[in-house]
């Protein structure tokens, strides 16, 4: 039998910097002590991108002065801490013998190799994340029984439960999505309102010194760095993006242009990802934002829809259907991942300009992500575990919970349309369309074939027809695959030439 008036462990991990959080709030000041350990095995398993190194790391020491002040006990560890095992598994059970406390709670983790490591061990307390709006139960209880689970269907239930632009039990204004006012291109003259930044405070500025000697090898560019780090900040930034940009966000959410990596998106999923921000107060502000008349719906739903549909629909199925999930390979695609998706050293401009933003940024908004990079490696061919782990790799908002069902099921539809209908592949004109890559590329978007035809063009076809045995029964596909056999074998197979050659670069690529 547990003491139940014996002191005890709470460990905090470092996208769990909420007062809210489950083990907080079932935990004693005055008797349970906190950990919060910086270590290395969660900064390399795989190569994460040196900004978010930073911004983790500083946003976990901020947090532990947080906890500090309202009177909470912290055995903190840094990462250049000499007595640092490296794992959490060994800082728990450092901290257990050094301070004679037996029993430990935390908060379920968010990626599933972090509850196998808790799993099953009896001293270790796991309580349910409860700071998400659909629990496991929650998600289960409305897929199971579906032959299909779409986020569509899923999304109005979390519009019901919420209550959240709701007029009585209807959507208000008739629509339960307004997506298809969502798709204008940008204009190069458009007003584009930057991301509030801050500039690093002391303790900010230590980390960036330790991540500059320690991660100098990792992807990307660490400086400058302008992520808010706190909660306090985290909600400017959030205040700010309604003042200066949630207005135009629906309009203009999937456009692309060269020299505005931002454009009217928040760049807030790092901090609600993190535990700085929580979901359902974002929603509120949005909502109310569009009830003053100062943001449209469609720009008030586009928003919403991401954090209580997408966020949350993503997180049902990855902990659905791991721990195989990441493994999922249903077209059999083997290509490694191209040198390129690390140097932008490529002549294609939009994957070059997303590379080069996402180096530098550590963020590329969803649609740069979606039909660029991603649409690149489904068309290729590449191996969806390495286009997976690039993800989680690169992105400062990127948990695996998040990112992989988003990179596995929508992106690469490795999980055979679990996720989504139809695979999200499509040719260099949709590019074109919503960008102003191709203007600038080495290769021309209308040229369908040959040397210097845009690869997306050669590609496209390449793919429906390597995949045709899985893919020709969808119904999605089907005006594709009718103007595939209008086509005349000669063009058919100038088509597959074209790609065979272009393939054949990545090949020989050093």
């Amino acid at each position: 039998m547990k003491d139940t008036d014996a002191p005890k462990l709470l460990v905090v991990l470092g996208d769990q910097l909420s007062l809210n959080l489950a083990s907080l709030r079932r935990a004693d000041p005055y008797r349970d002590i906190i950990l919060m350990a910086e270590v290395s095995e969660e900064t390399t398993y795989v190569r994460h991108h040196k900004k978010k190194i930073a911004f983790v790391l500083s946003a976990m020491r901020h947090f532990a002065e947080e906890l500090k002040l309202y009177g909470w006990p912290i055995r903190y560890v840094r990462l250049n801490d000499p007595e640092n095992t490296g794992s959490l598994m060994g800082e728990i059970e450092r901290a257990r013998h050094e301070l004679g406390i037996k029993d430990v709670v935390v908060t379920t983790p968010g990626e599933h190799r972090l509850v196998a490591q808790f799993a099953n061990i009896p001293w270790l307390e796991m309580l349910e994340d409860d700071r998400f709006l659909a629990g496991h139960e929650d998600f289960n209880g409305w897929a199971d029984d579906r032959k299909h689970l779409r986020m569509e269907y899923f999304y109005r239930e979390m519009r019901r439960k919420t209550g959240l632009l709701m007029d009585g039990s209807e959507p208000l204004g008739g629509q339960w999505n307004y997506d298809a006012e969502n798709r204008k291109p940008a204009k190069a003259d458009l007003f584009r309102p930057e991301p509030l930044k801050f500039e690093p405070d002391a303790v900010t500025r230590d980390v960036l010194q330790l991540v500059e000697g320690r991660f100098d090898n990792h992807f990307g560019t660490l400086r400058p760095f302008w992520f808010a780090v706190t909660r306090k900040n985290a909600l400017a930034a959030l205040e700010h993006f309604v003042d200066t940009a949630l207005p135009h966000f629906g309009d203009y959410q999937d456009a692309m242009l060269q020299d505005a990596p931002f454009l009217y998106h928040s760049v807030l999923s790092l901090y609600l990802n993190a535990g700085l921000l929580h979901p359902m107060e974002m929603c509120r502000r949005v909502e109310r934002a569009h009830s003053e008349g100062h943001a449209p719906l469609n720009a008030a739903e586009g928003y919403i829809r991401q954090i209580i549909g997408w966020r949350e629909y993503v997180r049902g199925i990855y902990w659905r259907e791991m721990p195989g999930y990441t493994k999922s390979n249903y077209l059999n695609a083997t290509r490694p991942l191209p040198e390129f998706y690390w140097s932008a050293m490529t002549d294609m401009t939009c994957m070059a300009a997303t590379i080069d933003q996402t180096r530098d940024e550590a963020y590329a908004h969803h649609i740069q992500r979606l039909m660029v990079t991603g649409n690149f490696a489904l068309l290729a061919g590449i191996d969806p575990v390495q286009v997976h782990e690039w993800y989680l790799a690169v992105y400062a908002d990127a948990y695996e919970w998040v990112e992989a069902p988003n990179v596995i099921g929508m992106s690469q539809f490795a999980d055979g349309g679990l996720l989504g209908s139809k695979p999200y592949a499509a040719s260099g004109n949709y590019i074109n369309k919503m960008s102003d890559y191709c203007g600038s590329c080495r290769y021309d978007v209308s040229k369908k074939t040959g040397e210097g035809a845009c690869p997306f063009n050669v590609l496209y076809w390449d793919f429906l027809k390597r995949n045709e045995e899985k893919l020709r029964s969808n119904p999605r596909l089907g005006t594709a695959y009718h103007t595939w056999d209008k086509m005349s074998a000669e063009k058919q197979q100038d088509y597959l030439g074209s790609a065979a050659a272009y393939l054949q670069t990545l090949t020989d690529q050093p």
